[in-house]
């Protein structure tokens, strides 16, 4: 990057700071209507702003100033499959139109639930997917993300490696007859992750780049982003660990992650996880509006 563009990035980032909460936020939270043509998109995960499968969210995500909402395939427990409303063509529309109503876009379809279940061990993972992919389909959405989570730490358990790549293929390829991308969230390092997708061998297999994994390992965030490439990362959940709005945080260099992206000629969505203040912790307004404000300055400037 020039100089001129640095300084770029340092006059929206500081305007970002600038502006905080009050009028001036709100007058700065509306995107753009060009957003169909943006090479970045800001999105939020509805179940982190506490709408988890709720209409409401896509109001408040429009108040937050976003592009898009990451819709939860909701509750997964000891159930055989996700407890999902959207299997409803009915509601299934009624979320398109709300979608619509606000100008947003539903980025991807999560199944958060796998961040306390056992992809690796649960009997019933292909009608998960299978579930998931449908719901996608039904909703025009091109990418289900799916998280190892703790019971499937591929660090901590490498056991687990043989039956995860064996799901993770099935899942491929269920995923590439209907034209979609399972975003896979795992513990590896980058390197350790671009192994991993070569042993899958699918291309409908890719990463669901984590921030604040990175950082919580001591990684350099932008070191990881180069080393997985621009083919191997389907979306970015660009947040940290709570304690301190992304515009504040020392931990998580916007402007380099952007010059990153940039380099790798990198386009898509950056969603919105955590990276709530520790001062006010429970407002999800102040604490995503303030955190789309600072990442809009940056990717949207």
């Amino acid at each position: 990057m020039d100089r001129r563009g640095f300084l770029g990035y340092a006059v929206a980032a500081l305007m970002a700071r600038w502006l905080g909460s009050g009028p001036r936020a709100l007058l700065a939270a509306t995107p753009d209507t060009s957003q169909s043509k943006r090479r970045y998109k800001i999105g939020v995960c509805d179940w982190m702003i506490l709408k988890r499968q709720r209409l409401g969210a896509f109001q408040l995500a429009h108040q937050i100033g976003v592009d898009g909402v990451e819709v939860d395939m909701g509750p997964l427990g000891d159930r055989p499959t996700f407890e999902n409303q959207l299997a409803d063509p009915a509601v299934r529309q009624q979320f398109l139109d709300e979608a619509n109503k606000y100008g947003l876009e539903i980025c991807s379809m999560a199944m958060s639930g796998f961040y306390a279940q056992s992809f690796a061990e649960r009997p019933t993972v292909n009608q998960m997917i299978q579930d998931c992919i449908e719901t996608c389909k039904g909703l025009g959405v091109n990418v289900a993300f799916l998280p190892l989570g703790v019971r499937g730490d591929l660090v901590k358990y490498p056991q687990l490696r043989g039956p995860i790549v064996e799901r993770l293929k099935a899942a491929g390829q269920l995923a590439a007859q209907a034209g979609l991308i399972i975003g896979v969230e795992t513990s590896l390092d980058a390197a350790g992750e671009a192994e991993l997708l070569e042993q899958i061998g699918s291309p409908a297999v890719k990463i669901y780049f984590n921030v604040a994994n990175a950082v919580k390992n001591k990684r350099d965030v932008c070191g990881e982003l180069k080393t997985l490439g621009k083919e191997r990362i389907c979306q970015i959940h660009c947040t940290n660990e709570d304690g301190f709005l992304l515009q504040d945080d020392p931990q998580v260099d916007m402007p380099r992650i952007r010059q990153t992206l940039d380099e790798l000629a990198w386009s898509g969505w950056l969603v919105l996880e955590r990276s709530r203040s520790a001062r006010n912790p429970r407002d999800v307004l102040a604490n995503f509006g303030a955190n789309a404000r600072y990442v809009r300055s940056i990717l949207q400037g």
